[in-house]
């Protein structure tokens, strides 16, 4: 193990205080190291594994695609991407999808997307976009303008659109940066990197009504908390809203690189034409019959059902811990996205802790202990989950 990491510092680019372990393969919500040691998985690849690790059936799907056709570019059509955007739509209600290989890349296309809908609407270059505080919508440029954390967007200025930024669940804070120069506002239904904050009903709801009375479009960010994970197919159908513009990432390839931004008709029919946006991998064949392949499984194995099922048991056990522990202030999040809100105590104790006992747990904000499982956990994951970290708090 310790030679593969000195291998890896040795020769990539050091962006990342990686944990010292060498993970090797994975079964369920379960990864092992090149030790052969066990950990169980709160983590998921931060929010990716939504299937697990190892399905035999999703793999197969995998090694079927490889061997038929990778890659042919856009200029082409494809059946695995005919099909995959089917389902996007049907799922979601949006009608037009574009394919790309990460989350933040699919926040540029967005982004893109509003921008020159705005401009054919007024032919002028000038316009704002509304983000919020606490936000993380990837690490590219034009993510970073949106992205409302100083430390990540330091050094990386000017970038490309006029942001400004308001206070998740804080209407007022939003209503108050409008002009007749916003085209957009962008957030995430449940801020993720930020420190797990669900939507209030009454902000996300009343940032849908500005929206829609004023021309604005509404971004929608369900890349981490979309697809499940929060007790609906996307955390956003939980409130009376719908969004212009919504991206989708990490478990839409359960471990394969692939995002997607969808459109409603009024944004597809009034922005991105023929030779506006392009990518070269994104939407090839082999991402999007795994993306195919997942949304067929979470469907005929009902996740969603184990999501709603197991999320008040979940809760329960964190909250027992939140009454223990003085070091826990308290708790939030939905579904399989919770967070423990810390004191005293830094959520990356916790984490390294947790390591050492055989639990992959991950941080956000400066005080939260992120948890985000597989959706295959059962109710023994969640008892383990909990037995650990008694000892850890203890």
């Amino acid at each position: 193990m310790n030679k593969i990491i000195e291998l890896a510092e040795e020769n990539i680019l050091h962006t990342y205080n990686r944990f010292q372990i060498v993970l090797d393969h994975g079964k369920g919500t379960r990864l092992y190291d090149t030790e052969g040691r066990e950990y169980l998985d709160f983590f998921s690849g931060i929010g990716v594994y939504a299937l697990g690790h190892g399905d035999k059936e999703l793999n197969d799907a995998i090694k079927a695609q490889v061997d038929k056709l990778m890659h042919c570019s856009n200029l082409f059509y494809n059946e695995p991407a005919a099909r995959a955007a089917k389902r996007l739509n049907d799922l979601t209600g949006m009608d037009k999808v574009f394919f790309t290989n990460s989350g933040a890349e699919a926040v540029e296309g967005a982004l893109k997307a509003a921008l020159k809908y705005a401009y054919l609407k007024d032919g002028k270059n000038d316009h704002e976009i509304i983000a919020l505080d606490h936000s993380f919508h990837g690490r590219t440029i034009g993510a970073l303008a949106v992205t409302g954390k100083a430390a990540y967007r330091e050094g990386y200025k000017p970038f490309v659109a006029d942001v400004k930024f308001g206070q998740m669940n804080d209407l007022k804070s939003v209503t108050e940066l409008v002009n007749d120069r916003t085209c957009a506002v962008i957030m995430e239904t449940v801020q993720g990197e930020g420190g797990i904050y669900p939507s209030d009903k009454e902000f996300i709801e009343g940032i849908y009504r500005l929206c829609q009375e004023s021309d604005i479009l509404l971004i929608i960010d369900e890349i981490q908390c979309g697809l499940y994970r929060t007790g609906s197919v996307y955390a956003w159908q939980q409130y009376d809203v719908k969004p212009d513009i919504m991206t989708t990432a990490k478990a839409l390839g359960s471990g394969m690189p692939i995002g997607a931004f969808l459109l409603n008709k009024k944004v597809a029919d009034a922005s991105l034409k023929a030779g506006d946006h392009g990518t070269t991998y994104g939407g090839n064949p082999l991402a999007t019959a795994t993306a195919d392949k997942v949304l067929e499984l979470l469907e005929s194995r009902h996740v969603l059902d184990n999501v709603r099922d197991l999320t008040p048991y979940l809760e329960e056990k964190l909250d027992a811990l939140v009454r223990k522990y003085d070091c826990i202030e308290g708790r939030r999040g939905k579904g399989f996205m919770q967070g423990l809100v810390l004191k005293d105590v830094t959520p990356g104790e916790i984490v390294n802790k947790g390591i050492e006992k055989g639990i992959l747990m991950l941080t956000a904000g400066v005080n939260v202990l992120r948890l985000l499982p597989p959706l295959v956990i059962t109710k023994e994951d969640i008892d383990k989950m909990y037995e650990i970290l008694d000892e850890v708090f203890a």
